[in-house]
């Protein structure tokens, strides 16, 4: 959904549940140049986006870009990246071009950036910046399989090989048409009403007569929220087979475009409420057109 709608997305789950495994498959069904990155401690803006190189024997200098430039781009345990090399990412994320050295390079077209990071381990980790976490389209949150899924993965293991060779089964051109054709899809005035009125009432949950919500939440969502709600809503009806939005489109892609994007006082940590938790409820409450 986030390739066709040109968004990003946010992975978060434990270690060894597949985050990494699951971006490579992407990489190979579509075709598209994939990069990794794997972020720590000591990582430098420069390794991230690129650099100028002096040359001796020419006595110039010339660019050579880093691993940004590529459609797919694995941005391994952000979170482990100090503040610096994060904000890197920022341009290339929302503006799809990178600067170096006072030059500006366009990044190749479609360009997705997926971040996978840990959210229990504190030790040598970095909270992503506010700015960032918001020009993230998606924050999917990964799981445990079902006891069949790990006797899968075991057959499999013991078989010699965890993954199967695999055939692109999109082109880039497949994800460009794609793109036009989310454009055409109809988004009535009432769908867009009910979109706004789930983005106020994180903001103004007593407006929405959720009272009991206001103190929990301390910013609500950014406008940047009702559009990528939109964006999401009409790949959704395109996935259902529909050339026009509806409701429940909205509502199945609500909780992975807000989750990250509310942030919580001091009195819903306390009480260990999740932003899962304040947006079901918004959802929940928010009259449906």
């Amino acid at each position: 959904m986030a390739l066709i709608a040109d968004g990003h997305v946010l992975l978060e789950g434990l270690p060894g549940l597949a985050k990494t495994t699951a971006i490579k498959t992407i990489s190979e069904l579509t075709g598209l140049k994939f990069s990794r990155i794997q972020f720590t401690p000591d990582l430098l803006p420069a390794d991230v986006i690129g650099t100028q190189i002096y040359d001796p024997r020419q006595g110039t200098f010339h660019t050579r870009k880093g691993p940004l430039f590529a459609n797919l781009v694995l941005a391994d345990e952000i979170n482990r990246a100090p503040a610096k090399v994060q904000s890197a990412l920022l341009e290339a994320m929302q503006e799809r071009q990178v600067t170096i050295s006072g030059e500006t390079f366009a990044l190749e077209q479609p360009f997705l950036v997926m971040a996978t990071q840990n959210p229990v381990e504190q030790e040598g980790t970095y909270p992503l910046p506010e700015a960032q976490v918001d020009r993230f389209m998606f924050k999917v949150k990964v799981g445990y399989g079902t006891e069949q899924d790990e006797m899968e993965l075991l057959k499999r293991a013991s078989s010699g090989s965890l993954t199967a060779p695999l055939t692109a089964l999109l082109s880039r051109s497949d994800i460009i048409e794609g793109r036009q054709l989310i454009a055409k899809v109809r988004v009535a005035d009432k769908i867009h009403q009910y979109i706004v009125s789930l983005v106020f009432a994180t903001r103004e949950p007593s407006r929405f007569k959720m009272p009991d919500l206001q103190s929990l939440i301390s910013v609500g969502a950014s406008p940047r929220a009702s559009l990528y709600l939109e964006r999401a809503s009409r790949v959704n009806a395109v996935m259902q087979g529909r050339d026009y939005v509806i409701p429940q489109d909205v509502k199945d892609v609500a909780l992975d475009v807000l989750r990250h994007r509310l942030t919580l006082s001091y009195a819903a940590e306390a009480e260990q409420v999740s932003t899962d938790h304040i947006v079901q409820k918004i959802l929940d409450r928010v009259e449906v057109p």
